[in-house]
């Protein structure tokens, strides 16, 4: 049996990410993917981008990564700066999406969608739109079983017409409850046989008031708006907004 944990959305809070890395190295987990967002709103997107890329067997590029890595705007300004071209050309180069068997299920992992890291779904969002979540792929024409994504920092798993959906959460700017979480399936790696599969979500709570002062010590753009997402979990615009 094989554990994966999935991480997703770090956005530069480099506090969260080592509580959530400490957390995994103490349940002895080997084996790290992240579903995007390294980088955007918080204080650490080169250490972030660094850490994950050392840390992490797969990444997949997130809505941010690939807004901060493809456009140069008064937006992204301030990230690209910290990046550099390298850690911006590697964004740029990342996978939308992963997939592979394992216990006998095909599970797909992802930002958002694994056909668009832009199309956003929540946990009651109409069943139509999250069916589509599951449809094939260019690279494997089946349906999927199990669908990983992150993109809304609310962690959840569901079920939905004998398929199963889960979010990840956020490391580094959860907006469910103001600790950083992350998920961990398990199973017999590579196996299209079935055989028992666990999927679990844990939540660590880590020192925000650190992370908070970091931000101010740094000349990041919209401080004010990423401290109090991360002292209240409620996001600075609408819940279902199109950016986040």
């Amino acid at each position: 049996m094989e554990r994966i944990a999935i991480l997703s959305d770090i956005h530069g809070n480099m506090t969260a990410l080592r509580a959530v890395l400490k957390d995994i190295e103490q349940r002895g987990l080997k084996h790290l993917i992240c579903l995007g967002d390294l980088a955007g709103k918080g204080p650490g997107p080169a250490e972030a981008v660094d850490m994950i890329t050392d840390r992490c067997r797969a990444v997949v590029r997130g809505n941010w990564d690939h807004a901060i890595a493809m456009h140069a705007s008064e937006f992204t300004l301030w990230h690209r700066a910290q990046l550099g071209k390298k850690r911006l050309s590697y964004l740029r180069e990342l996978p939308i999406y992963l997939e592979f068997y394992m216990s006998g299920r095909l599970i797909r992992l992802c930002h958002a969608a694994p056909h668009d890291m832009f199309y956003r779904t929540f946990q009651d969002s109409e069943q139509t739109k999250r069916l589509k979540l599951f449809e094939p792929t260019e690279t494997l024409n089946l349906y999927s079983d199990i669908v990983g994504y992150g993109d809304i920092h609310m962690a959840y798993i569901d079920h939905i017409s004998g398929r199963t959906v889960f979010n990840a959460g956020s490391v580094g700017n959860p907006l469910d409850i103001t600790q950083a979480s992350y998920a961990v399936i398990e199973g017999e790696y590579g196996a299209k046989e079935l055989s028992p599969f666990s999927l679990s979500l844990i939540r660590v709570p880590y020192d925000i008031d650190k992370a908070v002062d970091d931000a101010l010590k740094s000349d990041m753009p919209e401080k004010d708006a990423y401290i109090n997402e991360l002292r209240t979990a409620i996001y600075r615009g609408n819940v279902h907004k199109e950016v986040k």
